[in-house]
């Protein structure tokens, strides 16, 4: 989208939306669809938010998911309602998980086939005990997911309701009462297995396999019920590709979206709200019967001088990588495109995991960083020019656990150039060569790799604390003051539409939809 397109061209709308990420704009096209006069007000100067798609490295063509970066939450519901040209393609492979075994090099590949996966198995742990108890274990999962997911774009059901939707009370017990680490350890004896089912609760999520507040088991279910089937998608073109459909979507419906548009004050009695907003040029103000908040919880009590609530934390480390090619592995009986086509885990063990986590909370690096990484190019090379593709170029997407913005605050750049080392030597402890000498370099000689702390996150995209999803993801049901939809401020007329709304958090779309939805009913659409 073209710096500061878009400009308020009426006094009064039906909907203002603050904020242009992918939440908005969903939001955006319902309603302008539903023939709304919508305004967006984005304060960068393209829509998008964190999915969105760059070229991070100068002079190089390619054109990489810099933030969020796979999709599962996304309802194809959405994608049909509004007619959006965007598409996903799955992994052959889910994963890969180098280890060392009686001096060996060998490690876990799940995918590629279930006679594959049950061979890979029984060569790490030595009988298929394992690998029959996670089939019965993602069995279990894999249904839930079939029964929750359809929820998301409902309005909220009870606690009791979803209870009866999941109809089976041992996967009830297991993920929405219980810490899901006693369930891994009930039901799998391998440490790497452990590890590998145990990394889906970590993910922006600074835990403990056994915490009480069972934040790692919100983290977990979010992760196996996407798309009802638990499966993890690439965005061909990039997630700027969903991104650029939304908007150019809610603009042929009629939705301006205004960038370089900063809102800075909503003031409201209810009924109707005027938004202030500041540009390059100077301050305006917009009428509107409706503000939806594509926006933190934080973002929202500043914006309508409300009360701060407590402050959240990003706990990861977002690394991009271009690649003249694909390192060699130590483990020569696996193939690397298969290795690094699905998710390649690095230092998570279930001990592995619950050290980092120790160490992190005590205030230091973790001294094995664990981290996860993918090559987005083996499975959707569009995203490279095609001179880079005939080269063999590749990309990688690293994402780092348990390194909660607390560690950075002395000195973010020092901190993250220490933590990037460290997590890259715990690769190179499974490479044959090593990945410094595979780096492309850019224009100016530069090796094309950035890392993003949660603090840089703030910096760039105001994530509070640098958290992926706003603050701790919430169950999928109702609680005290959460409303029909899971949007609903104390001001009837003002919504939040962002991550930090109930059901909300990755790349779904979810909060945008239900807050047009919330809009629709209260104009009794």
């Amino acid at each position: 989208m073209p710096a500061h397109e878009g400009h308020p061209g009426h006094r009064a709308y039906d909907a203002v939306i603050v904020g242009g990420g992918h939440n908005g704009l969903v939001a955006a096209a319902y309603l302008a669809r539903a023939g709304r006069s919508v305004l967006v007000l984005e304060r960068l100067d393209r829509t998008g938010g964190a999915a969105v798609s760059t070229r991070p490295f100068a002079g190089v063509d390619a054109r990489l998911s810099r933030y969020s970066y796979l999709v599962s939450l996304l309802p194809k519901k959405i994608v049909r309602d509004l007619g959006l040209t965007f598409r996903v393609r799955a992994r052959t492979i889910s994963s890969y998980t180098p280890a060392e075994r009686a001096g060996q090099a060998t490690g876990l590949l799940v995918g590629g086939g279930e006679r594959r996966t049950r061979e890979a198995f029984a060569k790490l742990t030595g009988d298929g005990r394992e690998h029959a108890a996670w089939q019965r274990f993602y069995g279990l999962t894999g249904e839930v997911a079939k029964r929750v997911f359809p929820t998301l774009t409902e309005p909220l059901p009870t606690r009791e309701e979803l209870r009866r939707r999941v109809d089976d009370e041992e996967a009830w017990r297991i993920l929405f009462e219980e810490p899901i680490g006693a369930a891994i350890e009930d039901r799998f004896s391998d440490d790497l297995v452990r590890g590998v089912v145990l990394t889906d609760a970590l993910i922006g999520t600074f835990a403990d396999a056994h915490d009480a507040s069972l934040k790692q088991n919100r983290c977990f279910l979010y992760h196996v019920i996407g798309g009802g089937t638990g499966a993890w998608d690439v965005p061909v073109g990039g997630m700027g590709a969903l991104t650029d459909a939304l908007a150019t979507t809610a603009r042929a419906a009629g939705a301006v979206l205004a960038t370089g548009h900063e809102a800075v004050r909503i003031d409201t009695d209810g009924a109707t709200a005027e938004v202030r907003y500041r540009t390059a040029e100077g301050e305006g103000v917009v009428a509107a019967r409706h503000v939806l908040v594509n926006a933190s919880p934080r973002d929202l009590a500043e914006l309508t001088g409300g009360t701060l609530p407590e402050p959240a934390e990003g706990a990861q480390l977002k690394v991009n990588m271009l690649l003249k090619r694909l390192p060699r592995l130590k483990d020569s009986s696996v193939d690397p495109r298969e290795a690094f086509s699905g998710t390649f885990h690095i230092a998570e063990g279930y001990e592995q995991l619950a050290a980092a986590h120790a160490q992190a909370a005590a205030g230091d690096l973790p001294a094995a960083p664990p981290s996860e990484i993918y090559c987005h190019s083996l499975t959707d090379p569009t995203i490279l020019g095609p001179d880079l593709v005939d080269r063999g170029y590749q990309t990688l997407t690293l994402f780092g656990l348990h390194t909660p913005a607390r560690l950075f605050a002395g000195d973010n750049d020092a901190v993250r150039d220490k933590l990037l080392k460290s997590t890259l030597a715990q690769l190179d402890a499974h490479l044959a060569e090593p990945l410094a000498d595979l780096l492309a370099t850019d224009a100016e000689g530069r090796p094309c790799i950035e890392a993003k702390t949660p603090l840089d996150l703030e910096r760039d995209l105001r994530l509070p604390g640098g958290n992926i999803f706003h603050r701790d993801l919430s169950w999928p049901h109702a609680q005290d003051g959460t409303g029909r939809w899971g949007v609903e401020t104390e001001h009837p007329n003002v919504l939040l539409c962002g991550a930090g709304a109930v059901r909300g958090g990755g790349v779904s779309g979810v909060p945008g939809h239900n807050a047009a939805m919330a809009v629709l009913e209260q104009d009794g659409a």
